[in-house]
């Protein structure tokens, strides 16, 4: 699937150009030349998901370097390396390498600690790339399959996340994966099965380090990598949305080739994005394993937080009343299943729906979108969206309930009972206001259209009253409609055979 790219900038005829320049040297160039023409938008919200791709890649290169030196085994040895106060201190090979790598090996800690900042935005620009498909509708026909990738990377990303940060074996992700020991137990007839395989016996078992090492390296990584091909591909052949403008429609993108400018742009977005971890890595600690010790079972580490993307999980679990029962001789968990099982489960597969229950319930699934909505346009998605936002930072604020209740001297029943209540009422009254800001924002939009902005000026009439003057609307943000009429709910839909992308003088 093509599109016609157009742009009149002095930059697109030089890097045409140095296009045929290539073209006459490189034969390979000849027939790739429609490709690296292709035109991408060049607005700030379309670097997101590039952003996620380039945290991803410092997430390998920093993760290979740490696989030399990292000893995924749970067999107790002696510390006696350069930190002092756990020196003769009995710990795991893995804890010990975790430990070596930090202080003893050159450049070591700067190492991990950029591959966990990088790990923590790899997972924040997922979210919020989907964030923007979701509000500006880029998940409609024709794009359903590469949104349902989307929220499996997020899935993966997420699993990949826990699975990394279990692997040192110091006493704060112990206790994390405690609570994932009580999860697979909570599974009605096979939970405890489960339990005893991931962990090769009873809890913490000497297995689960060793096991989760190669899912953590190999196995996600692959599907990972391989899923982001996809994505890649899907983008390339179907075209990236774009907001409405002049010249802009269903059958043409607006933007930069993508040879040379917008890859000098992407490589720019690259080297800052490395750069950036890496800072955040020299000067901001992060995952201080040598302060919380190794793990031990009957020890807990005070004020133990996840990282943020599990963060809701640890709050639905706190915010969970203590429902327990029987049934047919089988202790029924609702206290841990409901909130780390079902939830989680009921999030993502309405994740996975979203886009087919809208456009059965509009009427658009039948024709093609690739022209992006904006956020006001669509009240009601838009609120869904933001109740979906204050949902999930309620349950995260629930996972640090204690902390929270500790800092500002508040009971930590009372502030239970007030998240428990905001659960509910939190995304309900997120989406009611979220609902009337949209509309009142496009009442005062088409108000502006029919009469145009204040100048500042005010006259007197003929009568002696006093009226501001108004001036036509010169600047537009992207997207918005430049002629008096109600914004468009969605894009033109496209009835025709859409030609060749090229990329216009």
């Amino acid at each position: 699937m093509g599109s016609n790219g157009s742009t009149g900038s002095a930059g697109a005829r030089r890097g045409e150009r140095i296009a045929d320049a290539l073209d006459t040297r490189l034969p390979v160039y000849e027939g790739a030349g429609g490709l690296l023409r292709k035109a991408f938008p060049d607005h700030w919200s379309f670097l997101l998901g590039e952003l996620a791709l380039y945290s991803l890649v410092v997430l390998l290169l920093t993760g290979t370097w740490l696989t030399f030196f990292f000893e995924p085994d749970m067999g107790e040895v002696v510390y006696a390396g350069s930190y002092a106060p756990l020196r003769g201190t009995l710990v795991s090979a893995a804890f010990d390498s975790t430990l070596r790598i930090s202080f003893d090996v050159r450049g070591g800690l700067l190492v991990r600690q950029a591959h966990h900042w990088a790990a923590l935005v790899f997972v924040a620009a997922i979210g919020a790339h989907m964030l923007r498909v979701f509000l500006t509708g880029a998940f409609r026909r024709p794009r359903e399959a590469n949104w349902m990738v989307g929220v499996t990377l997020l899935v993966l990303a997420l699993a990949e996340g826990f699975a990394g940060y279990s692997l040192p074996d110091d006493l704060l992700s112990g206790t994390g994966l405690r609570i994932a020991q009580g999860i697979m137990q909570s599974i009605p007839l096979v939970g405890t099965y489960v339990a005893m395989f991931a962990f090769g016996g009873q809890f913490p078992g000497h297995d689960i380090v060793s096991r989760l090492y190669p899912v953590h390296i190999l196995l996600v990584p692959g599907v990972l990598i391989a899923l982001v091909t996809v994505h890649l591909l899907l983008v390339f052949h179907l075209k990236h949305t774009q907001w409405r403008g002049p010249g802009r429609t269903n059958r043409d993108v607006v933007g930069k080739p993508l040879f040379p400018q917008f890859a000098a742009s992407s490589i720019g977005l690259s080297l800052i994005t490395a750069g950036v971890l890496f800072v955040l890595a020299a000067v901001a600690q992060i995952n201080p394993v040598w302060l919380f010790g190794p793990y031990r079972p009957d020890q807990v580490s005070t004020g133990s937080q996840p990282d943020w993307y599990v963060g809701f999980l640890e709050g639905a679990l706190r915010l969970m009343p203590p429902w327990e029962t029987n049934v047919a001789g089988h202790t029924f968990m609702g206290n841990v299943l409901i909130p780390a099982v079902v939830l989680p489960g009921v999030i993502f597969m309405l994740l996975y729906a979203y886009p087919f229950v809208e456009q059965r319930l509009t009427g658009e699934g039948r024709r093609e979108r690739h022209l992006a909505d904006r956020p006001r346009e669509r009240p009601v998605r838009t609120g869904i969206g933001v109740a979906a936002v204050v949902f999930y930072g309620v349950l995260l604020l629930a996972g640090a309930n204690d902390i929270i209740a500790q800092s500002f001297r508040v009971s930590v029943n009372a502030l239970t009972w007030i998240l428990r209540v905001a659960l509910v009422l939190g995304p309900v009254l997120a989406f009611l206001v979220t609902r009337g800001v949209c509309r009142a924002l496009l009442d005062a939009e088409r108000e502006e259209l029919a009469e145009g902005t204040e100048s500042g000026e005010v006259r007197q009439g003929l009568t002696g009253g006093y009226e501001s003057d108004h001036r036509p609307m010169e600047r537009f943000r992207p997207g918005a409609p430049r002629r008096l009429s109600a914004p468009p709910r969605t894009g033109t839909p496209d009835r025709g055979p859409r030609e060749p992308e090229r990329h216009s003088r």
